[in-house]
C-alpha cells in the first residue's frame, strides 16, 4: 500500500516536472516568436518578397511608404533606410552629408530580381541632403537625386533631403469625411487657378525671390478664394522642379512638395488650412514627361529605366522632354502611386492631369517618321489608355469624392466615360473647344460678330459628350496671347463692358468654371512667373469694378442650383434664341433638377442698346432681375432700372409669352423665375 502510494507520488512528481517543463519550453519558444516578430515589425520598413512582386506588377500602390528614404532603426541602431529602383545599374551607393558625399562609403545591395537597391546608413538624419551615386555597365558615374524624395534641396541645388512625412498634423477630418459623400457633378465647382510664386510676393531685392511660405499662402489665399465666392483653388507647381520658367511642367520630384514655398509639414498645413475654410485644394499633376536635367529620371541608371528606350516613342522632339515608358509596370506604379500620394496622404481633392492628348496619340508634335505606330498600325498609345483606365479606377475607386480631370485637347471620345464601357474614367475633361471658340469671338470687333455666331453656339451640340469644365487658363494669358481684358476689342471702357459679357456668358454655360488668378480684376499685363500679380490696379474704378462683378457672379452660381446641379442633364438649358446673329444676342435658361430654381439669360454682344428688346419666356410668371452686367457697381452706366418684370401674352422668340426689357449696349441681365 505505501509502495503504491509512493510510486503514485513520484509518478505525479514527474509529471508535474514535465509539465513545469514544457511550459518553460513553451514560453521560451514563445519570447523567442515575439522576439523575432518585435525584430520583423521594426524591420517592415524594409522592401520584402511581396513589395518586389507588388511593384513588378504595378499594382503597390503604397510603393513610397518603402522606397526612398526613411527614418528607421536596424540592429539598434538609429539611421535612414534607402532604396531605389536601378536596374540597369552596375553598383549603387547613397552618398550625403552623412559620410562626406564619399562615393563609396555606403555601398547599397542589390535585390533581385527586381532590380531595387536597398542600404541602411547609421548615423543619417532628417533633414540632411543626400542622392544616390550609380556606376553605370559601361563604366560611368551618375549623380542622382532620389524619385521618391518627399523633400528636396531648393534650386538651383539638386540633392534631395532626408524628411519624414509619418507625422503630418491634420484636422481636416470633417471635409474628408463629408468629400467622401461628395457628388461633383451636381455641386458647384468654380475653380481658381493659382501660380502660388507669382500670386503676391513679399518686397525683396533683386537677389530675393520674394516668395509666400505655404502657412502665409494658406491664410491670404483663402480669405481671398472665400470672398470671391470660388470653390476650389488649383495649385500649379507643388511637385518639385528646377527651372521657375517651367512653371512646374517639368518634374524632377514627383514625390516632393517644392522647397520654394517651404517644408512638406508647411504644405501639409496649407492643404488642412484650406480644407478647414471650406476650400477644396487640386493640383497640377505632370505624367506626360519629364526634364532631362542630370540629376532627373532621364537614362536613371545609365539605361532607359523611366522613359522609352524607342526615341520616337521616348522623346517630345516639340518639348525636348522624355515620355514616361506606360508599357513598364514599375513606371506606371511609380505614377500611380504617386497620384494616390497626393490625394491620400496629403489630402489633395483632385489632380488635374497635363497634357493628356500627349500622352494618348503616338504621333502627337511629331513629323511623319519621327513616331513608332502601335501593333495595329494605328497612332494610338495603347499602353497609355490602360495606364488611364487603371490610374482613374484606383485613384477615384478609393478616393469617393475626389477628381481626376484630364486637359485633353482633341476629341478623344468617352475622356470621362467609365473604364468598363471603353471609357478613360476620367470624372471632368477640360472644354478646350469652348475655350478656343469663345476667345475668338471674344477678340472680334463687335460689327464682324454676326458671321460668327456659332463660335458661341457650336459648343452646346457637344455640351453632355464628356463632364466639362469650361477653362480660362494660364496658357490664354501668356506668350503674346494678351490678358483677358487686352485680347477685348475697342477703346478702354469697350474691353471691360466686353469682358463682363464674356464672363456673363461662361457663368451661364453648362459645365464647371475656372478662371486664372489676376483675370478676375482684369490684369492689364501678360502673366509671367517672375513678378506678382498686378494688385495695386485695384486702386482704380474699372478694375476695382471688374472684381465686383466676379465676385458677384461667383456667388450667384454658389447659390443658384440652376447653374450647376443639372450640367450633365440636357433638361438643364434650353435656348431662348439661338439665332439672333444680327443683333449679336445670346438669350437663354438655365433650369435646375427640381424646376423650382430657374436662371433667364439675357446678353448683348455689341455697343448697340436695344431700348426696345423683347424676349420669349417659357412661362407667364414674374421675372425678377438678379444681376444687372451695366450697374454702375461693375463700371456700367445704369443707376437704376426696374427688378420685376411681368410676362404677357405676347408671341416673341416662338414663345407664347415675354416681355420687353431696356437692353444697354454690351448689356447683359439675369432674371430669376
Amino acid at each position: 500500500m505505501a509502495e503504491r502510494k509512493v510510486r503514485k507520488t513520484a509518478g505525479k512528481t514527474a509529471a508535474n516536472t514535465t509539465k513545469r517543463t514544457a511550459t518553460k519550453t513553451t514560453a521560451k519558444t514563445a519570447a523567442k516568436r515575439t522576439t523575432r516578430t518585435k525584430a520583423a515589425a521594426k524591420e517592415d520598413f524594409r522592401i520584402g518578397e511581396l513589395d518586389q512582386y507588388l511593384f513588378s506588377m504595378g499594382t503597390h500602390y503604397d510603393i513610397y511608404k518603402k522606397m526612398g528614404a526613411h527614418e528607421a532603426v536596424m540592429n539598434g541602431k538609429k539611421g535612414v533606410y534607402f532604396a531605389v529602383w536601378a536596374p540597369n545599374a552596375a553598383t549603387v551607393s547613397v552618398i550625403g552629408e552623412f559620410n562626406g558625399w564619399r562615393e563609396e562609403a555606403n555601398p547599397m545591395t542589390r535585390l533581385e530580381p527586381s532590380g531595387i537597391y536597398e542600404g541602411f546608413v547609421v548615423g543619417a538624419k532628417v533633414g540632411m541632403l543626400y542622392k544616390f551615386f550609380i556606376k553605370t555597365k559601361d563604366g560611368r558615374g551618375l549623380y542622382k537625386a532620389d524619385p521618391f524624395a518627399n523633400y528636396a534641396e531648393q534650386r538651383p541645388g539638386t540633392a534631395s533631403r532626408i524628411t519624414d512625412i509619418t507625422k503630418l498634423r491634420w484636422s481636416d477630418a470633417a471635409w474628408m469625411e463629408a468629400r467622401k459623400q461628395r457628388d461633383n457633378d451636381s455641386l458647384p465647382v468654380s475653380i481658381y487657378e493659382v501660380h502660388p510664386g507669382s500670386w503676391k510676393k513679399h518686397p525683396h531685392g533683386e537677389d530675393e525671390d520674394g516668395f509666400y511660405n505655404y502657412r502665409e499662402l494658406a491664410k491670404s489665399l483663402a480669405e481671398y478664394v472665400k470672398e470671391m465666392g470660388y470653390t476650389h483653388v488649383e495649385l500649379m507647381g507643388i511637385a518639385e522642379h528646377p527651372f521657375d520658367g517651367s512653371w512646374g511642367y517639368q518634374v524632377t520630384g514627383y514625390y516632393a512638395p517644392t522647397s520654394r514655398y517651404g517644408t512638406p509639414e508647411d504644405f501639409a498645413y496649407m492643404v488642412n488650412y484650406l480644407h478647414k475654410q471650406k476650400i477644396g485644394v487640386i493640383l497640377d499633376w505632370v505624367p506626360a514627361h519629364f526634364p532631362r536635367d542630370a540629376h532627373g529620371l532621364e537614362e536613371f541608371d545609365g539605361g532607359c529605366v523611366y522613359e522609352y528606350a524607342d526615341p520616337k516613342k521616348g522623346e517630345h522632339p516639340e518639348w525636348g522632354t522624355k515620355v514616361f515608358d506606360f508599357g513598364k509596370s514599375e513606371v506606371k506604379n511609380f505614377l500611380i502611386a504617386n497620384a494616390l500620394y497626393w490625394v491620400e496622404h496629403f489630402h489633395i481633392d483632385g489632380l488635374r492631369v497635363d497634357a493628356v492628348a500627349s500622352i494618348l496619340y503616338l504621333d502627337y508634335g511629331r513629323e511623319n517618321g519621327q513616331w513608332t505606330p502601335n501593333i495595329y498600325g494605328g497612332n494610338k498609345n495603347l499602353e497609355a489608355i490602360e495606364f488611364f483606365k487603371h490610374l482613374n479606377s484606383v485613384v477615384l475607386g478609393r478616393n469617393h469624392g475626389a477628381m481626376m480631370i484630364a486637359e485633353e485637347s482633341t476629341a478623344w471620345p468617352k475622356v470621362t466615360g467609365k473604364p468598363e464601357e471603353d471609357g478613360l474614367g476620367f470624372s471632368h475633361k477640360w472644354n478646350m473647344g469652348w475655350m478656343n471658340d469663345f476667345l475668338e469671338y471674344m477678340k472680334l470687333d463687335p460689327y464682324f460678330r454676326k458671321w460668327n455666331h456659332n463660335k458661341m453656339t457650336f459648343s452646346m451640340t457637344y455640351a453632355y459628350a464628356e463632364k466639362y469644365i469650361l477653362v480660362l487658363s494660364h496658357d490664354e494669358v501668356v506668350h503674346l496671347k494678351c490678358s483677358m481684358i487686352n485680347k477685348m476689342p475697342g477703346l478702354y471702357d469697350d474691353k471691360f463692358a466686353n469682358l463682363r459679357a464674356g464672363y456673363a456668358y461662361m457663368l451661364g454655360h453648362p459645365g464647371k468654371k475656372l478662371l486664372f488668378m489676376g483675370q478676375e480684376f482684369a490684369q492689364l499685363q501678360e502673366w509671367s512667373e517672375a513678378r506678382e500679380l498686378d494688385w495695386y490696379l485695384l486702386a482704380e474704378d474699372k478694375h476695382q469694378q471688374m472684381q465686383n462683378y466676379v465676385k458677384a457672379l461667383l456667388h450667384l452660381y454658389k447659390k443658384t442650383p440652376a447653374l450647376y446641379d443639372a450640367d450633365q442633364d440636357p433638361c438643364g438649358f434650353e435656348w431662348i434664341n439661338a439665332d439672333d446673329a444680327d443683333r449679336s444676342i445670346f438669350s437663354f435658361v438655365r433650369h435646375s433638377k427640381d424646376g423650382k430654381s430657374n436662371l433667364l439669360f439675357v446678353i448683348n454682344f455689341t455697343p448697340v442698346a436695344r431700348p426696345d428688346y423683347r424676349v420669349g419666356v417659357p412661362k407667364r410668371k414674374q421675372y425678377r432681375l438678379v444681376l444687372d452686367g451695366d450697374a454702375a457697381e461693375f463700371g456700367g452706366n445704369t443707376t437704376e432700372r426696374p427688378v420685376v418684370y411681368k410676362a404677357v401674352k405676347s408671341e416673341c422668340d416662338g414663345r407664347e409669352y415675354s416681355f420687353a426689357y431696356d437692353l444697354p449696349a454690351y448689356g447683359i441681365a439675369i432674371f430669376k423665375f
